[in-house]
């Protein structure tokens, strides 16, 4: 699926479409990164400058302005789902609103929904990747129609959706052969209720809006219709550990997106993270550790497995960079 129709123009302006003698091979296999070389200046006033871009199938450059009136161009080749990198996530979220902007014009009936599905394991950034894209492309949205009086532009064009209000209540735990194990293994795809995931995006899908449950951390159970995904809200992003599987029910919930994202991070990054979740929330370190190597990374080996289902791969940078 092409992601940037004006990336690839600049691509077959550049001619890049073949690797050239220099590239070295990066740490995996699928990657070639070329150096970097200045375009003359004829190319450089119709190849506009970008600092992120979506990596496709085939290779395609990033082109970065220097100090010294040339461009910098990485080129990588890659077998796969595309991939989109950065040198901040700050600049990811930027790439992944314009992109969703450019969607949205295509998407005119009054009940449509272009809906994301978001993926990645515990502690890779899901929900903070979907609230910083959902607020850029609605301000965004904001700001470009603030003159259309055809157009409410104070209303939220996007929203987000998470998984985590379809876990199953305490009580069903309590309910099952050996609660003890169901209550250690939480978090794990048997603990959630994908029938009632899927039923809610089939309703999102077919009627256009949904209540759908959150999910009470203090209490540690969902809370039933406190989230109202509008009419108006044209994109949703729904994110999610196991929307990517595919297994039993959950290639179902899969088939459910228009497009299908993957946050990709080191797991030991990711379990260090959790790990300071469980310890913030006042577990004692060496409790946090036994469920991190007991719950936490067996589910996140799972769902890096799923990542091959992915339309784009988010590669994770360091939220501090």
């Amino acid at each position: 699926m092409e992601l940037s129709a004006s990336i690839a123009h600049a691509t077959a302006q550049a001619r890049l479409l073949r690797p050239t003698a220099d590239c070295r091979r990066l740490g995996s296999p699928r990657y070639i990164s070329c150096s970097s070389f200045a375009l003359q200046s004829q190319v450089m006033k119709v190849m506009p400058s970008i600092s992120v871009s979506f990596q496709s199938a085939f290779l395609q450059p990033v082109v970065r302005d220097t100090q010294k009136n040339k461009h910098d161009v990485i080129c990588h080749q890659r077998q796969g789902s595309p991939q989109i990198e950065a040198k901040s996530m700050e600049e990811v979220y930027d790439a992944l609103a314009e992109h969703l902007l450019s969607v949205l014009k295509n998407v005119d009936h009054i009940d449509s929904k272009y809906i994301v599905g978001l993926a990645g394991p515990p502690g890779a950034g899901k929900s903070t990747v979907a609230s910083e894209v959902v607020r850029r492309v609605n301000m965004r949205w904001s700001q470009n129609h603030r003159k259309d009086c055809s157009l409410n532009s104070n209303e939220d064009i996007a929203t987000m959706l998470p998984m985590d209000g379809f876990h199953l209540y305490r009580s069903q735990l309590d309910a099952m052969e050996d609660p003890k194990e169901a209550h250690a293994r939480r978090g794990a795809p048997w603990t959630f209720n994908p029938a009632l995931f899927l039923k809610c995006l089939q309703t999102l899908r077919k009627e256009g809006s949904v209540y759908a449950p959150s999910f009470d951390h203090g209490v540690g159970d969902p809370v039933e219709n406190d989230i109202f995904v509008k009419p108006q809200h044209k994109v949703v992003i729904v994110e999610g550990n196991y929307l990517l599987l595919e297994e039993d029910i959950w290639r179902e919930i899969r088939d459910m997106f228009d497009e299908r994202w993957f946050i990709n991070i080191d797991i030991d990054i990711s379990m260090q993270r959790v790990l300071q979740r469980h310890i913030g929330t006042g577990k004692e370190p060496d409790v946090a550790a036994w469920r991190i190597s007991y719950n936490d990374r067996p589910n996140a080996e799972l769902i890096m497995e799923s990542r091959r289902s992915a339309d784009l791969v988010i590669r994770s940078v360091d939220f501090s960079s």
